[in-house]
C-alpha cells in the first residue's frame, strides 16, 4: 500500500490546492460568452491541471501519481462538458450547483445538476444496497487475491482477481452509493456502470454500460462537435484515440512506461466499433443472435486487455496491493 503514500504532507497540501484552483477555474470558464474562447480554455485547463499534477508528483510513488493525475483531470474535463452542454442549450450551473456536479459527482452531464428537485428521488435505496453488496463481493475478491500471493499461487490468477475485485469496488460500489445520495439531495442521478456484460457488442458496452461518465465526456466534449464536420466514422476513431491518451495519462504516466499501449487499446476498439457500424448498415449486424453479440464483446474486450493494463502499470500499481 506504501505505493499509494505521499512522502509528506506538503505534497498533499499542494496537491489539494491545485484541485481547489482547477475547480474554480473551471467555473470561471464555464461562464465564458464565446463558444470558441470557451471551448479552448477548457481544453487548455484540462490539460494544465493534469500536467501541473505530473510535475507537482513527479518524485511521488506511483499509485499516489495516478490518483493525483486522474483527479486533476477528472476536475478539468469537468469544464470541458460545462462549456459543450451550455453549446447545446444546457443552462449554467450556480456555484453550489457546480460544486456538487464537478466536485462530488463522477458522471458528466451537468444538466443534472441544473434541474436538481427540491424532493427525494426514488431508487435510493436500491442504489445503497446493489453498491453495499458490490462492495462486499468486492472485498471478497480482493482478499481472495491476496490469499493466492501470499500462498505463493500464480500470480496471473490473483491478477485476475484483485482487477475486477476493485472495479467492483470502486465502479459499482462507490458509485452506486453517491449515485443513492444524490438521488436523495434530488439530483437524477444514475449508475454509471450498467450489467456490462449484457453487452451484445462493443457499441452498446462503450456507449450504455461502461463507464457512462466517460462515454458522455467524449460525446460532448469530442463526437459531437467533430461529427458534423468530419462525419460519424472520424468523429467516433477522434474520440476513441483521445480516450486512449487519457488513459494514458492515467495509466502509463504514473509509472513512466508502458506509452502508446493503452492507446493502441482503444484505436483497436475504434475500428471494431466502425466496423460493427458498417456491418449494421448492411444488414448483417454483429450482435444477433445475442450469445455470438457476448462472445464477440468479450474476447474483444479481453483478448488485447494487458495493452491497456500493461506490465509497469501492474507492477506499480496494482501488484503491490497482493502483499
Amino acid at each position: 500500500m506504501s505505493v499509494y503514500l505521499p512522502t509528506g504532507p506538503a505534497v498533499v497540501a499542494l496537491g489539494a490546492a491545485w484541485l481547489a484552483a482547477t475547480l474554480a477555474l473551471g467555473f470561471a470558464v464555464s461562464r465564458i460568452r464565446r463558444l470558441g474562447a470557451a471551448r479552448a480554455a477548457a481544453w487548455g485547463l484540462a490539460l494544465a491541471a493534469a500536467a501541473a499534477a505530473e510535475r507537482l508528483t513527479a518524485d511521488q510513488p506511483a499509485g499516489f501519481r495516478m490518483l493525483a493525475i486522474m483527479g486533476a483531470l477528472l476536475y478539468g474535463l469537468k469544464a470541458v462538458v460545462a462549456v459543450e452542454s451550455r453549446a447545446a442549450g444546457g443552462a449554467r450551473l450556480g456555484p453550489a450547483a457546480w460544486l456538487g456536479f464537478a466536485a462530488l459527482w463522477p458522471g458528466m452531464r451537468p444538466d443534472l445538476f441544473a434541474r436538481r428537485r427540491p424532493e427525494p428521488l426514488r431508487g435510493a435505496g436500491a442504489l445503497f444496497g446493489r453498491g453495499l453488496a458490490a462492495l462486499a463481493a468486492g472485498g471478497v475478491l480482493v482478499a481472495a487475491a491476496r490469499a493466492v500471493t501470499a500462498a505463493g499461487g500464480p500470480l496471473l490468477l490473483a491478477t485476475v482477481l484483485v482487477l475486477p475485485g476493485l472495479s467492483l469496488i470502486l465502479h459499482f460500489g462507490l458509485f452506486h452509493l453517491a449515485a443513492g445520495a444524490w438521488r436523495i439531495a434530488g439530483v437524477d442521478a444514475r449508475p454509471l456502470f450498467r450489467a456490462p456484460l449484457r453487452a451484445t457488442s462493443l457499441t452498446e458496452f462503450w456507449g450504455r454500460r461502461w463507464n457512462l461518465a466517460f462515454s458522455e465526456m467524449t460525446a460532448l466534449g469530442v463526437y459531437r462537435p467533430l461529427r458534423s464536420r468530419w462525419g460519424t466514422a472520424p468523429a467516433l476513431t477522434a474520440a476513441f484515440l483521445v480516450s486512449g491518451l487519457l488513459h494514458e495519462a492515467a495509466i502509463s504516466v504514473p509509472v513512466g512506461a508502458g506509452y502508446g499501449l493503452p492507446l493502441a487499446y482503444f484505436a483497436v476498439h475504434a475500428a471494431l466499433m466502425n466496423l460493427e457500424r458498417r456491418r449494421q448498415h448492411a444488414g448483417r449486424p454483429l450482435s444477433t443472435p445475442a450469445w455470438r453479440g457476448r462472445l464477440w464483446t468479450l474476447f474483444w474486450l479481453a483478448l488485447p486487455l494487458p495493452l491497456l493494463f500493461h506490465r509497469p502499470f501492474l507492477a506499480g500499481v496494482v501488484w503491490p496491493l497482493l502483499r
